[in-house]
């Protein structure tokens, strides 16, 4: 798998919205110690320089340093204290712009990907399983745990050149919806979410 990596060129190639989309398809691959979990990505989200719901509005700050790098490089921050959202930088050096991966479609290690999902508590076996795949990595926060992503091991680092990596698009010729992005409270009317149309897999 890894041989398929995108390079650094590909990220350097497109401007942050036309990225957002030419992600779509791609593979999100983790290979970590415990097995090799991936997925295609089937939602994202851009946000650009000029953007008030980026987190590089108008400061450069320590958490968003990542975002002033080379393209491709991967940027993870925590949301509510809770969740973690990984992001891929976009534009050009010194631009604090980012794509971020919102949902995959699970095509390899299922069942790892179901344990992370409940790591942190006393479950069974039968209940692990009861998470439906649409549901395992429906949303940023579930899919970085359900890929086993760390900030402090893949914050900062190279999306060409790292554990965690994103391969060429697996499915073609598809349809691409724009609209309004979640969960934000200001930038909401900036049609800058993409999704594979029909996909089940998108955020709810």
């Amino acid at each position: 798998m890894a041989e398929n990596k995108l390079p650094l060129s590909y990220y350097e190639s497109f401007d942050t919205l036309t990225l957002a989309q030419k992600l779509l398809g791609c593979e999100l691959v983790h290979d970590s110690p415990d097995g090799i979990t991936s997925g295609i990505i089937v939602e994202t989200e851009a946000y650009l320089a000029n953007d008030p719901a980026c987190h590089a509005y108008n400061r450069r700050t320590v958490r968003t340093e990542p975002m002033y790098g080379l393209p491709g490089t991967i940027y993870v921050y925590l949301i509510y204290g809770m969740y973690q959202c990984v992001n891929v930088v976009s534009n050009r050096v010194g631009i604090g712009e980012a794509v971020l991966i919102r949902a995959l479609q699970p095509t390899s290690g299922i069942e790892l990907m179901q344990l992370r999902r409940h790591e942190k508590r006393k479950i069974t076996y039968k209940e692990i399983k009861d998470i439906s795949l649409t549901e395992l990595c429906r949303g940023p926060g579930k899919l970085v745990q359900a890929m086993g992503i760390e900030r402090e091991l893949h914050n900062n680092h190279s999306f060409s050149d790292s554990s965690l990596y994103i391969t060429p698009p697996l499915i073609n010729d598809i349809a691409i919806t724009a609209s309004k992005r979640i969960g934000i409270r200001v930038g909401m009317d900036l049609q800058y979410r993409f999704t594979i149309q029909g996909s089940k897999f998108i955020s709810k």
